[in-house]
């Protein structure tokens, strides 16, 4: 879940390099470092967030015109200066940065250190570098060398290494993200698009075991499976350079939230064609999952119930991580639903590839095109949503649920009238996501920022929503944020409550009668009771409107929750861009 970035050409590598940096580090932000090539190597690293690094160490002012750079969340070592990339060989003539998980590392450190290699750190990156001297060793050269080491890694990897010996920016992937930027005067590898964005919109895709060697003379990529090179396509991206920056917002979380606006518009903008395929997919399967990790899972639980109230359709939902454990379920005959924003979650992939080994037909949805899930799946639909940089997902998730909502009505026959439902909800979002509603959710905010416990509550498609508010405010505030059932209260849930616990409860007109009879079972125990509701209720210690959307609550009601918990970390002093020990992409396992 770390993020990479590497440049040759002709302008000054480190400014470039250093902006790459700033714009991946919702992957990861323990530590980071820059390598750059003129007369020879020269690296610079610390532990800390990049700015504070580029303070103390000033990160563009090393030489050269080739470079590469890492932005770390840490998985094997701990967050030290030694452990931080790019590391190096013995010599310190080869510089690696590394993405992903090496698992044969201990393997392959132990065969070295029996040729007397001298290890720095504790990750297991570094066994690249000296993988590729001690190849070298041998007589190859240093393309050779690096192809010949990344055939001994087994695990993951987005790799990108350089040689202070050769005028040379070598990339690969396998199983983690990497893509490639083709600009006027150079190349670009990254982990993910905007890193580089400024620069070029024409991107080359890089497919699980391409290598790409890129050099003063072009770019050229082999695929090690076969040892061939391979003709990979230029593509040009849509996204805006405006939609990776901040703006006048302070945080990228508060701008994603006021972008929903427009993105669920965007999520219904499709080609019919797509949509009227999926449809029949889903009338021609016999047996039907979503899977997801996260808020993306919570979205296809979600539609769950959509599907059973549209549709009178029953859907399997099972989070990607657990969906090995339903094999003897699949068959042929069996559509699977994957959901995922970056299109390379580790354990979404996974369950991609444990339905195509028994002939499962995969759609994905997703909002990165050219994502390894895109490649994976027979076939897919884009959000649309553009680049999410806060960690946390705010609008990809409104415009999951506003595209399986369209599904769910094309189903029916209605595609036109679920569009125009969806359509409408413009005003709905505009109005929750203005500064009037935000000042009176801050309000809110300053009544439970000193809180350790909160609880939600909501039945049907309000249950849903309740699970990823929960997700939402304990992601970001720290604040323990529990979803339950109302009806499961009196199954022991009832015994959290105390004087002064909040509890949100969520209402439709649908469940209304129920929902508030809960609501007053907690109230009489004590508890502070928030209602997100399109009517206010003599039960209710603080009320959030919410109008009535019927099946599209879910995207309403979730939206102020998402407010309250930016407005949360805020007042608790914490980055709602980037919480504690979680990073944007999770790729490994």
């Amino acid at each position: 879940m770390c993020g990479i970035i590497g440049y040759i050409g002709k302008q000054e590598a480190a400014p470039l390099l250093f902006n790459g940096l700033k714009r991946l580090e919702y992957r990861g932000y323990d530590s980071a470092g820059i390598a750059t090539l003129d007369s020879g190597l020269h690296i610079k690293k610390e532990v800390g967030r990049i700015d504070d690094i580029h303070s103390k160490l000033n990160l563009t002012d090393i030489p050269g015109t080739l470079g590469i750079a890492h932005t770390r969340w840490a998985t094997h070592g701990g967050v030290t200066k030694t452990n931080a990339h790019p590391h190096v060989d013995c010599n310190g003539n080869i510089a690696v940065v590394h993405n992903g998980i090496i698992e044969n590392y201990q393997e392959l450190r132990n065969s070295l250190d029996s040729s007397n290699h001298q290890f720095k750190s504790e990750t297991d990156t570094e066994i690249i570098s000296h993988l590729i001297e001690d190849t070298m060793k041998k007589g190859y050269n240093f393309e050779d060398a690096t192809i010949s080491a990344l055939k001994s890694l087994e695990g993951s990897y987005a790799v990108m290494v350089m040689n202070k010996d050769e005028r040379k920016l070598i990339a690969a992937r396998k199983g983690s993200p990497l893509v490639l930027g083709v600009a006027n005067d150079g190349y670009f590898g990254a982990s993910d698009i905007p890193a580089f964005l400024e620069h070029t919109k024409d991107v080359v895709y890089m497919h699980d075991f391409d290598v790409a060697v890129m050099s003063d003379e072009g770019l050229k990529i082999l695929n090690i499976l076969d040892n061939k090179q391979v003709d990979r396509k230029i593509d040009t991206i849509e996204w805006d350079i405006a939609q990776a920056e901040k703006g006048e917002f302070q945080h990228f979380m508060l701008k994603e939230i006021s972008e929903q606006v427009d993105t669920v518009q965007m999520a219904v903008q499709q080609d019919k064609k797509i949509i009227d395929d999926v449809v029949n997919d889903i009338k021609n399967a016999h047996g039907i999952f979503f899977i997801g990790s996260g808020t993306s899972y919570n979205a296809c639980l979600a539609a769950s119930y959509i599907f059973s109230k549209i549709n009178k359709m029953h859907i399997n939902v099972v989070l990607a991580s657990e969906f090995p454990n339903y094999g003897h379920f699949l068959t042929p005959k069996t559509l699977v639903i994957a959901v995922s924003q970056s299109g390379e979650t580790a354990d979404v992939l996974d369950a991609v590839k444990s339905a195509k080994e028994r002939g499962c037909k995969v759609i994905s949805i997703v909002n990165v095109i050219g994502s390894s899930l895109t490649r994976t799946s027979d076939s897919f639909i884009s959000l649309n949503a553009g680049p999410e940089i806060c960690v946390l997902a705010t609008k990809s998730y409104t415009s999951q649920l506003a595209l399986f909502t369209l599904l769910s009505y094309a189903l029916t026959g209605s595609y036109d009238e679920g569009k125009a439902k969806l359509t409408y909800l413009w005003n709905v979002i505009y109005q929750l996501t203005s500064a009037t509603m935000r000042n009176k959710i801050k309000e809110l905010a300053e009544k439970l920022k000193g809180k350790n416990n909160l609880f939600l509550i909501g039945r049907g498609l309000q249950y849903t929503t309740a699970l990823e508010a929960a997700l939402k405010i304990k992601e970001v505030s720290y604040i323990h944020a529990e979803a339950f059932a109302g009806g499961e209260l009196k199954h022991g849930t009832i015994a959290l409550i105390e004087k002064g616990t909040p509890c949100i409860v969520f209402v439709s007109s649908e469940n209304e009668k129920q929902i508030i009879s809960n609501a007053i079972e907690i109230k009489s125990r004590g508890g502070y009771i928030i209602g997100v509701s399109p009517r206010n209720n003599e039960v209710f210690d603080f009320w959030i409107k919410a109008p009535e959307a019927n099946s599209e609550n879910p995207i309403v009601q979730i939206i102020p929750i998402q407010i309250l918990a930016y407005q949360l970390a805020v007042l608790r002093g914490l980055d709602p861009d980037r919480p504690r020990n979680l990073a944007k992409s999770v790729t490994v396992n």
